[in-house]
């Protein structure tokens, strides 16, 4: 499931949720610069799981504004 994305500097985040067994959700958040065919797009995935898809989607966007912010 697709969050909604940020503008953050040169950089748009994207925080995504996916559920698994037992109930609990996953979460990665994509980074994407450039446009047209110079378009990068990294990623992340982490490995804690979360109770909700809100918790997994509020920790990947966080992650993400980390990382954008440090580049």
């Amino acid at each position: 499931m697709h969050s909604d994305s940020i503008e953050v500097g040169r950089f748009r985040v994207s925080p995504m949720t996916t559920p698994e067994a037992g109930g609990r959700f996953a979460s990665s958040v994509s980074i994407r610069s450039g446009s047209g065919s110079a378009t990068t797009d990294r990623v992340f995935r982490f490995k804690r799981t979360f109770a909700s898809s809100a918790g997994a989607s509020d920790y990947a966007l966080i992650q993400g504004i980390a990382w954008a912010r440090d580049r």
